[in-house]
């Protein structure tokens, strides 16, 4: 329903949409509101009630031009949808539903000033908006309607598959797309695609997708709700790519043994000169001491990470009770005992800013998750900033209050920040 049929017809004739509506896979009628006008001047507007300026369009034309078009519409599941800049955003999801759940759709352009409200009150089942912008009339939109909606039918598009990979089918952006020459100002096109490998072609263009989408649009990226393993691993590499050339290295855990304990030794020195450096009043007391070390080993909660054959850090995972935490100048997330805990973090200066602190709590996470664990605490020194921000920002723990661990840790400060996070 428009007030300009002409020029809705001369785009929406053309192209796949025009190809298909003449072959019948589609109909698309422009109808002229004007021819439903009750007087000489084919009038479709006038001046509003309660001043203004501007002219509102009458609801008499356009109603009767609304039931000439139901009169023929037969038993058809018909929807009524007006072009308004009030309305709900017109999406992907949004084309799908109309795709969906009905076969004719009346699309109402207004113009001037709006229409009277009327008319969107008695006849109107939904208003769809193009986004928070307004222009001179409803035709640009419904036409952006009308293409969209019908691109999906069968028999428009040669392929189903030419739309559901395209942007914002399933919540992605479309991969990048090629074309001769292979070579173009000096830039080749991805030699995955050219070896005519359909499966890696296909995994190439998934991991695009997701990279785009994350690059052009994070917003989008936020709303995903991933289940597919591939898309995961994609996601796992496509964000372990862009991490600093330090941050790429991989660590491989094992369960710590007695002949680690000189290379240990040597990396608590390491961790007491740093701690001591940064201004922290931990592990300042001899602590840990070799003796806790094996007590680790004994109960096999001692973890070593390799790099190469080169032990690079060391952990304690608990699984036990810690008396220390029983109580908290606050309050914990669960309650008992069943949490895991992380004593004892510590990296070897030579990998220092790696990833190796996040490694080693996603296999705390991991083997707690495993145990039926609801969480995993850890404690560390207030004025240990490295370590609080870690917790907080990059792990997401949640800051529970303070504890005293001096049963453990005996020294001069032996007050602790506790966090807990669920698992």
């Amino acid at each position: 329903m428009t007030l300009f049929p002409g020029s809705m017809r001369a785009v929406l004739g053309e192209s796949i949409i025009g190809r298909a509506a003449k072959k019948g896979a589609v109909e698309i009628n422009c109808v002229q509101i004007r021819d439903y006008t009750e007087n000489k001047q084919m009038q479709v507007d006038d001046y509003p009630y309660g001043g203004g300026w501007g002219l509102v369009m009458m609801a008499q034309p356009l109603k009767s031009c609304l039931d000439d078009i139901m009169s023929k519409a037969g038993s058809r599941r018909s929807r009524v949808i007006y072009m308004s800049p009030q309305g709900r955003p017109f999406n992907q999801e949004e084309a799908k539903r109309l795709r969906r759940d009905y076969d004719h759709l009346v699309l109402v352009c207004g113009h001037y000033e709006g229409v009277d409200e009327r008319f969107i009150e008695e006849c109107v089942d939904e208003e769809i908006s193009l986004g928070d912008f307004v222009l001179t009339g409803g035709e640009i939109a419904a036409m952006a309607v009308a293409d969209c909606v019908c691109r999906m039918v069968p028999g428009v598009l040669a392929d189903e598959e030419c739309y559901t990979g395209e942007s914002h089918w399933d919540g992605l952006l479309e991969y990048p797309q090629y074309t001769r020459p292979e070579v173009w100002e000096g830039r080749a096109v991805p030699e995955v695609l050219l070896g005519g490998d359909h499966a890696k072609v296909a995994k190439w263009r998934r991991k695009k997708q997701l990279e785009r989408t994350l690059d052009k649009r994070p917003d989008m990226f936020e709303k995903l709700e991933l289940t597919d393993k591939m898309d995961k691993k994609f996601v796992e590499e496509i964000k372990y790519e862009r991490l600093p050339e330090g941050e790429k290295l991989r660590f491989e855990p094992r369960r710590a043994e007695e002949g680690d304990i000189p290379a240990l030794l040597g990396i608590i020195v390491q961790a007491q000169r740093y701690l001591r450096e940064s201004g922290v009043d931990q592990w300042q007391d001899g602590y840990p001491t070799e003796k806790v070390l094996r007590t680790d080993m004994d109960f096999g909660q001692g973890w070593v990470f390799e790099h190469e054959g080169e032990v690079a850090g060391y952990c304690c995972i608990s699984m036990r009770h810690e008396p220390s935490y029983d109580v908290i100048d606050g309050a914990w997330l669960t309650e008992g005992d069943n949490y895991a805990v992380v004593h004892r973090a510590m990296i070897s200066d030579k990998y220092r800013g790696t990833r190796l602190a996040r490694d080693m709590f996603s296999l705390a996470f991991e083997l707690a998750a495993g145990l039926g664990k609801a969480s995993v605490r850890v404690d560390t020194h207030r004025d240990n900033r490295a370590m609080n921000r870690l917790a907080e920002q990059k792990l997401g723990f949640t800051f529970c209050g303070e504890v005293d661990v001096s049963l453990m840790d005996p020294g001069h400060d032996s007050r602790r920040n506790a966090y807990e996070k669920l698992v």
